[in-house]
């Protein structure tokens, strides 16, 4: 009798799932900007580089990329899935640049097989710094997500998966249904990640791990030819995923989506290797595809995942986690961030803008003058010749930034003491 119940059990356990998610994300490209240009010029943004960066990446990974997920979208129908997390910004360019692109992420959403993810409009480290901007990124990313591609996003995924268990709390009040964060072995102590987790006095909100190892796997290490699994297959990634089913819920496998073609070349086979992985993972019984949402549903929360100091996934014990450990990169995103309230009260909305425009992660990665970080991010195209002309460059547009509040500050006070004058 005891073992009918157990194998009625198991028989209703729902199936270990794989959710392949891929980042999305292009800067603006700032223009260089001089000396002469503060207080002068009051444009920060290079038009024609922007342009030529998203031609270059729609060209090489995007166009390519999805009418391969198109096309095995369709082929599946229903049993392969993924999810996109798109930046605000990106979306915004692809619809000024290439709406050609905007129209082939539109086809992806509407099979019903794609879910698009919450996240901050413009990549920024908001949540470190600025709650009411953060707040405000969400929200703003969440119009363009159902204006452009027709979807609400359900599930939230933080600036280099910045987190920790207020920021699960914060994104619980706002009604979304879970995150996605980084399964660090140090938190994890000895559990898999391959579970829902959930969060300290935090009821059921879903918390989903990065499984680090095989999504650097497919990010990282493809297409190296010292790598003792060079090369990686389709199905020798397949049998991978497979082998931890017995102790697995879900396997997020999260990797910026310009790995295909851009950091990874089409001739190491990546384009391949995408095509024939949903075949190989569905040939073998025993694990299907779902979505961030679905995985939610599916699996309840199986332990807690506590998280009171920030983490990313650079696994940075800084106070920014990833790409700002130097003096230069810190005091200038304070800086930046200092301004906010001036910003705010402004309500000028092209200076609000301008303000936002230049809080891309990318932007204070340029600063780092460490060698490792240059070579664990060699795919980001940094534009300048070092780090100290990144830095001058950014300084350069936040003084005209500054200046410009000031001017507006003071034409706000002149107008109200004239007022002030005229009643008295």
């Amino acid at each position: 009798m005891i073992n009918r119940l157990l194998n009625q059990q198991q028989i209703n356990l729902p199936m270990p799932a794989a959710v392949l998610y891929f980042k999305v994300h292009q800067p603006y490209r700032l223009r260089k900007y001089g000396n002469t240009d503060v207080d002068a010029l009051h444009h920060y943004i290079d038009e024609a580089a922007t342009a030529a960066a998203i031609n270059i990446v729609s060209e090489t990974c995007y166009l390519p990329s999805n009418k391969i997920l198109l096309d095995l979208l369709r082929e599946n129908n229903g049993n392969f899935k993924i999810a996109f997390s798109i930046s605000g910004v990106t979306l915004e360019l692809l619809e000024k640049y290439r709406p050609d692109v905007l129209k082939s992420f539109r086809q992806l959403t509407r099979t019903g097989y794609v879910e698009i993810m919450a996240e901050t409009y413009y990549n920024s480290f908001s949540w470190l710094h600025c709650k009411k901007e953060f707040e405000r990124q969400i929200k703003k990313h969440d119009a363009i997500v159902k204006r452009l591609l027709g979807v609400e996003p359900k599930v939230f995924r933080n600036t280099e998966l910045i987190y920790n268990n207020e920021l699960a709390k914060y994104i619980n009040h706002l009604g979304y249904k879970g995150i996605l964060c980084e399964g660090l072995y140090r938190i994890l102590q000895g559990k898999t990640a391959n579970q829902v987790y959930a969060v300290p006095d935090n009821g059921d909100f879903g918390v989903l791990l990065r499984n680090v190892n095989l999504s650097d796997d497919i990010a990282f290490r493809f297409g190296e030819m010292s790598w003792s699994e060079f090369p990686l297959t389709a199905e020798k990634f397949a049998g991978w995923l497979h082998f931890h089913a017995d102790d697995t819920n879900v396997i997020n496998i999260f990797l910026d989506y310009e790995t295909f073609g851009v950091y990874k070349k089409k001739e190491t086979g990546i384009f391949d290797f995408l095509k024939y992985l949903p075949a190989a993972v569905l040939a073998r019984e025993g694990m299907e595809f779902c979505t961030p949402s679905e995985a939610l549903e599916k699996f309840y929360p199986s332990a807690i995942y506590n998280v009171p100091q920030t983490i990313s996934w650079e696994d940075k014990s800084t106070e920014n986690c990833v790409w700002c450990e130097t003096m230069e990169q810190n005091n200038t995103l304070k800086k930046l961030y200092s301004l906010a309230n001036m910003v705010f009260a402004s309500e000028d909305e092209s200076i609000i803008e301008r303000w936002s425009q230049l809080q891309s992660a990318e932007y204070f990665f340029y600063m780092n003058s460490e060698k490792k970080y240059s070579d664990s991010h060699p795919y980001l195209h940094n534009p300048y010749c070092c780090c100290d002309e990144a830095y001058k460059n950014f300084m350069n547009i936040l003084t005209d930034l500054e200046i410009t509040l000031i001017k507006n500050n003071l034409q706000q006070f002149k107008k109200q003491s004239q007022t002030f004058n005229h009643i008295y």
